[in-house]
């Protein structure tokens, strides 16, 4: 199964799978890095948009990270980085 028909199934299922909040855990884990690296991001700039509910409650939504993850993509080595 690739990972577009698992999503479908997931669509299917959960229609509002990309835009439901989801904490910080999750979210590391659903782009494959540290909670270290989004809090670090949150501090820095440059990550994920993310919803501050309140000072110490952050969420993300899955389609925020996709949208991010697909803002750093490259054809090769030798195009610059999209510094977000």
């Amino acid at each position: 199964m690739t990972s577009f028909q698992h999503i479908s199934e997931i669509l299917a299922r959960n229609p509002d799978y990309l835009d439901r909040m989801i904490n910080e855990r999750i979210a590391a884990e659903f782009i494959g890095y540290t909670t270290r690296a989004l809090q670090n991001w949150r501090l820095r700039g440059g990550g994920p948009k993310f919803v501050k509910v309140s000072g110490r409650s952050i969420r993300y939504r899955r389609r925020d990270l996709i949208q991010w993850a697909e803002s750093l993509l490259v054809a090769s080595t030798s195009e610059p980085a999209n510094d977000n």
